[in-house]
């Protein structure tokens, strides 16, 4: 005994000394270090420690407040042994506690400098029954398992679980180590059914060893994703070093992002976009010595340069119309007033597919005039492609971009010089197109004006 410690009555029967505890709940046989600040809880350790009893080691409800009542703690601790008391300031101390059974508090004791209870000690079952022992078989099996899961587990720890025969035993121990809420420990404690006991760690191991294989998952598949964009970085850094020894410019990075850049802007429809930011993966991977990079990045190139933005509304004006028309040709009535009726129709229904106005006549007559005029009328842009000599269709559809000098159609080129996907586009000498060895121009052109 300490000579400098007051000599204290001895604790009547049944009542022990309690340290209460903000967020540490102790269950029976398993070794707990405890840290106690509050001066009853520092009395109540050394108390312990001078007479060699039991220590009560209690969780309060709220860990805020600092001077708990009956009403502020659980009914059901822990009795412990204090193994080690390690020394500390005044105003903390530290103690090596292992679990030896359950209590439950019947009422707090006056008279002490230190907390004390009177309790009702809780006894083990001396026999356990065929249920137990299955669930504390099984409880064996999860348990060896999540030690597997966990690489920094102590061998020993596996061996220590195994040697266990006592199916409450190993419930306790195996709740000691459980990483749940504090309240949840705190019910397992305060479970006297060892059946329901066990089927609670049970199912507590069992929820824990599903997040750590979920979380050993999502570590491997993200370890193998850094892997391999860590492989691809030094295989892209290894390919810059050879196409630099080999003398092979270093801008078709460059190109690369400002194509990227265009394709942004240039207002494609989603599926459209999709195949040009493949071809633009594509041409990252490419040298741009090669033949086909220069393909590939023409062909990026027109695709940026179409008008793919949806025309600005523009309302249509007869009177205008009229106007126009008869500033810029003398006489020619019926097809003026032709001209006015099909500008009518489109006013009334913009969004229906207008018939194709064909003009007939020899030539200086005004056709291409009047498409000219009618250009005017709308505001829009306007476009003349002439087919007189056409004899390949693939000036019509646009030669494979395998081709050396490959270009798109006559059509395309046309909507790239109008600069609008609206503009007026007169197709002029149509009647001279004829076929070849190379194709019918005129079956291609048939598809490009009905193509369903």
């Amino acid at each position: 005994m300490d000579p400098e410690t007051p000599q204290l009555p001895d604790l009547p029967e049944g009542v022990i000394a309690l340290v209460p505890m903000r967020n540490v709940v102790l269950f029976p046989h398993a070794l707990v270090p405890i840290a106690v600040g509050r001066p009853k809880s520092i009395a109540a350790v050394q108390h312990v420690k001078n007479t060699g009893g039991l220590l009560g080691i209690l969780l309060q409800r709220d860990e805020r407040v600092d001077e708990p009542g009956r009403e502020d703690l659980w009914d059901v601790g822990t009795t412990a042994k204090v193994v080690q008391h390690v020394g500390g300031d005044e105003q903390l101390r530290h103690a090596l506690c292992q679990g030896v059974g359950r209590f439950r508090v019947v009422a707090l004791v006056e008279g002490f400098p230190f907390m004390a209870a009177r309790v009702q000690f809780i006894e083990e079952p001396a026999e356990f029954s065929t249920q137990a022992e299955a669930l504390g078989l099984q409880l064996r099996k999860r348990a060896a398992e999540i030690l597997s899961l966990l690489p920094g587990a102590p061998a020993e720890l596996a061996h220590s679980l195994q040697s266990v025969r006592s199916p409450s035993h190993l419930a306790d121990v195996v709740a000691s180590l459980l990483d749940v809420e504090i309240v949840d420990k705190q019910q397992l404690l305060e479970t006297a059914n060892l059946e329901e006991r066990l089927q609670k760690v049970l199912e507590m191991l069992s929820h824990r060893i599903e997040v750590l294989r979920l979380s050993q998952e999502i570590g491997e598949r993200t370890k193998e994703q850094i892997d391999d964009s860590q492989r691809k970085y030094m295989l892209r850094e290894q390919l810059k070093t050879i196409q630099k020894e080999l003398g092979q410019e270093e801008g078709s990075s460059e190109d690369a992002a400002q194509l990227g850049e265009l394709i942004s802007k240039a207002g494609m429809p989603a599926e459209v976009e999709a195949q040009a930011r493949k071809e633009l993966s594509r041409l990252q991977r490419m040298p741009d010595a090669s033949s086909e990079y220069s393909m590939l990045r023409t062909y990026l190139e027109w695709m940026t340069e179409l008008p793919w933005a949806p025309p600005p509304a523009s309302p249509i004006d007869l009177n205008e119309a009229r106007h126009i028309l008869e500033a810029d040709h003398y006489g020619l009535e019926r097809i003026k007033q032709r001209i006015v009726e099909y500008l009518a129709v489109q006013k009334l229904n913009p969004e229906g597919r207008a018939p194709i106005l064909c003009f007939v006549g020899p030539p200086g007559v005004g056709k291409t005039s009047l498409g000219q005029s009618i250009a005017h009328a709308l505001g829009r842009p306007f476009v003349r492609v002439s087919l007189g000599g056409v004899h390949d269709e693939a000036e019509i559809r646009g030669h494979r971009r395998t081709y050396i000098g490959a270009m798109p159609g006559m059509i395309v080129q046309s909507l790239r010089k109008a600069g609008a996907r609206h503009c007026v586009m007169m197709l002029d000498e149509i009647d001279k197109l004829s076929p070849s060895a190379h194709g019918d121009p005129s079956a291609a052109m048939l598809e490009v004006l009905d193509p369903e």
